[in-house]
């Protein structure tokens, strides 16, 4: 089934316990984001104002117990993007979201080959999964979803895999 941008920002802001995110992309291209990693590559300062209506919701998903976990799959030397997204997460793990980076070379070692799905998503409440697929500049292109008890356990269980190799946004370092 497709998910409209406004069903997805319920099941972002109103899932009950927790929601996991698997981003898989070396650069995204998301209009929000877009002018604001030009003001970084220009040297230019940014005061985050933009990310605080996301940051707000954090905190509220913390107050009440729920958990927000994001893994972001890296190369290195990260791409521009990815430097940028690192130099502004701060902001959003303070607010309660738990952002972890995985070098890719950690997802392929011989006896421990990690599969994940081919495209990014969220997992929400563990009932229902919402995938993600994007144009080669790095827009959506649209979101599929699924309550598939298959798909969900498939991209959850990829999740916590990703997840054991997974390096806390405090602890990691940019190459």
């Amino acid at each position: 089934m497709i998910v409209s941008d406004q069903e997805f920002d319920a099941l972002l802001t109103g899932f009950d316990h927790s929601a996991i995110h698997l981003e898989t992309r070396e650069a995204y291209g998301t209009e929000i984001e877009l002018p604001h990693m030009a003001k970084w590559a220009a040297g230019e300062p940014d005061d985050l104002e933009w990310l605080q209506g996301w940051c707000a919701t954090l905190r509220e998903h913390a107050a009440a117990g729920r958990t927000v976990r994001r893994a972001r799959l890296v190369s290195e030397p990260l791409s521009d993007y990815q430097r940028w997204s690192h130099s502004i997460a701060h902001p959003m793990v303070e607010a309660g979201e738990d952002i972890r980076w995985v070098p890719r070379r950690l997802l392929t070692v011989p006896g421990h080959v990690t599969m994940l799905p081919a495209n990014d998503f969220y997992v929400f409440d563990d009932r229902v999964v919402v995938f993600f697929t994007y144009a080669g500049n790095g827009l959506v292109t649209e979101k599929i979803g699924s309550t598939d008890p298959r798909d969900i356990a498939l991209c959850r269980d990829a999740f916590e895999a990703v997840w054991k190799l997974a390096i806390p946004h405090r602890d990691y370092t940019p190459h």
